[in-house]
């Protein structure tokens, strides 16, 4: 199976991460993990009214983690690509 193939180059993906665009993406995405603990801070007081089951509060939990993870990953996209790129580079050519 071949890796990840990062069609930018490193110039470009430098020049969109300090984008006016990528800030706005970021915003929208850091709101989202607000909204997402403000989700997660309120599941105490939901339990005390709705008694859910331990199972249903725990599975909205880790859906909650699972949501801020992604964000976080989407956030740090543009360096993973960047570290593709730096590691390819770095690899030796092979004689094709």
């Amino acid at each position: 199976m071949e890796g990840v193939k990062v069609n930018a180059t490193k110039i470009q993906i430098e020049e969109f991460k300090s984008s006016i665009l990528w800030n706005d993406i970021s915003n929208e995405l850091n709101r989202w993990k607000e909204g997402f603990n403000l989700e997660m801070l309120s599941i105490v007081d939901s339990a005390a009214d709705d008694n859910p089951s331990t199972a249903s509060v725990l599975l909205h939990m880790g859906d909650l983690n699972g949501r801020q993870k992604a964000v976080d990953y989407f956030l740090e996209l543009l360096n993973v690509f960047l570290s593709i790129l730096e590691d390819k580079k770095n690899e030796p050519k092979s004689a094709d």
